[in-house]
């Protein structure tokens, strides 16, 4: 598929419209392929650009003096206007990233959703008043923050994105969103829609840029909150630069989920939720269960039930609506991804299935691995702690309670976990025990636009989706009024 003939160069989008090409060209490549398809254009005078829009639309009472159900029609439009471009937002995504269309597909036209709950929630928003005293009162209200810096992963940068722009918008904000200089297509055609339904220029910008336009971005003095998505080394960075400057700081950082299988569990149901947990977009998701902890007593029994169940995953040709699994998003990764597991094999490991780069006829030339399932790998190895980000996953045995939850929370991150038991008593000891910041009981990956997503530990800060995103968005304002004569307490 063809997403569009003239789609050659992608430059920033600010002021309500496409700069011209300038700066450094990078190669945007299919993954399924190899082959460049267009070129992304890192313009270095396009951060300051942007930031003086968002600042100027902010400022302005186009935007800020618009009131909430105003916003709110805005956002049902731009959820709407989404959906009509479900085909071409979604081939660029899978160009992006090498999610099969049919996952693109479903994820675009979601995204409606969010749109549409976050406006109904600007409508929400409301000052209160509280007494004081009998002729004083203060009026507690909820003000946006400002220019808000928004940067994407590769990943989803056009779902993602959305989850930080709609809950920013619906506040009052204006945003800038910046997507990897290798995925900025659907983010590009994102801020032309904002225009096309009637946000002024400079509420939705978007930056092309690297890690220097980045880090120019997030330490600009007029940017007041900076809301991230990626790995937990770079969040981190992030994170130092924002505080020294007082900025609000949001992030949702990297993953190391494990998914429990107590022996009382549904096993044909836990079967295929940990092979959709795992394998979904190639394992490049940040809550991946990557890390199956299965009790003793169905760990073989479960073993052989899922590397059949995995072996039969379709790799392939991500236009193709029969594929399971697309490539893997760049060469880069595909060579981390097989560093991994080589490690690991060549540490005693084994592959029940998997454990090499996929053949893909007619494709030699795209990024490609098998989903991979590792059994007798030991704990400590680097492909059971660190985040793979690849169609790769560790099954281990535990024997009791104490120990599947102890070992769940034995690193670093806590984005997500599941479990699976049919023990009501179980299920509430276990859902509490487990740090992450998002819990499946007998489901896995299931995610809602009303439900507040985040991490604990090195996993993230701050949450998005529910009512708990637009928060993030708002710093509360007190005013204090005294209506009569103020007490005077040195009059005496």
């Amino acid at each position: 598929m063809n997403p569009s003939p003239t789609a050659d160069d992608f430059t920033s989008h600010t002021g309500g419209r496409r700069r011209p090409p300038a700066g450094t060209p990078v190669p945007l490549v299919d993954p399924a392929t190899g082959r460049t398809w267009a070129r992304a254009h890192l313009d270095p005078d396009a951060v300051e650009d942007a930031v003086r829009g968002a600042r100027a639309a902010f400022l302005d009472p186009t935007w800020a003096g618009l009131p909430a159900h105003a916003r709110a029609d805005l956002l049902y439009r731009l959820g709407d206007a989404l959906v009509a471009h479900t085909e071409e937002l979604a081939a660029w995504e899978t160009l992006a990233n090498g999610k099969p269309l049919t996952a693109t597909r479903g994820e675009v036209a979601a995204l409606a959703r969010w749109y549409r709950y976050f406006a109904a929630v600007a409508e929400t928003l409301e000052s209160r008043s509280r007494p004081l005293s009998g002729t004083a009162d203060a009026l507690v209200t909820r003000e946006p923050l400002g220019v808000v810096a928004a940067l994407t992963p590769f990943n989803g940068a056009l779902s993602l994105g959305s989850w930080k722009l709609a809950p920013a918008l619906a506040a009052g904000n204006t945003v800038i969103l910046k997507p990897p200089p290798q995925a900025p297509a659907s983010s590009v055609r994102l801020a032309e829609l904002a225009i096309e339904v009637g946000f002024p220029p400079g509420a939705v910008s978007v930056l092309i840029g690297g890690a220097e336009e980045g880090q120019r971005l997030v330490e600009h003095g007029d940017v007041a909150m900076v809301t991230f998505t990626g790995s937990t080394t770079v969040a981190r960075t992030l994170g130092a630069r924002a505080a020294a400057q007082m900025k609000r700081y949001v992030c949702e950082a990297g993953g190391k989920s494990a998914h429990l299988v107590f022996a009382d569990g549904d096993l044909d149901a836990a079967v295929a939720a940990a092979r959709q947990g795992a394998f979904s977009a190639a394992g490049q998701t940040c809550v991946a269960g990557s890390r199956i902890l299965v009790q003793r007593e169905v760990y073989a029994e479960f073993v052989d039930r899922y590397a059949s169940a995995v072996r039969a995953l379709r790799v392939g040709d991500p236009r193709d609506p029969r594929t399971h699994i697309g490539p893997v998003a760049s060469a880069t990764a595909l060579a981390r991804i097989e560093s991994f597991v080589d490690d690991a094999l060549g540490h005693g490991a084994k592959a029940v299935t998997g454990g090499r780069r996929a053949q893909v006829a007619g494709a030699e030339h795209g990024f490609w691995y098998e989903p991979t399932v590792l059994v007798d790998a030991d704990a400590e190895l680097a492909v059971c702690r660190e985040e793979v980000f690849g169609p790769v996953v560790t099954v281990h045995p535990f024997d009791t309670e104490d120990e599947a939850v102890e070992r769940a929370n034995s690193l670093e991150f806590g984005l997500a976990a599941g479990f699976w038991t049919r023990d009501g008593a179980r299920a509430h000891r276990v859902a509490r025990r487990l740090q992450a910041g998002v819990v499946w009981v007998n489901t896995y990956r299931l995610l809602h636009w009303s439900v507040p997503f985040g991490g604990y530990k090195q996993s993230g800060s701050g949450r998005e989706n529910g009512v708990e995103a637009v928060a993030e968005f708002l710093q509360t304002k007190s005013i204090v009024t005294e209506h009569g004569t103020p007490a005077d307490p040195f009059a005496h």
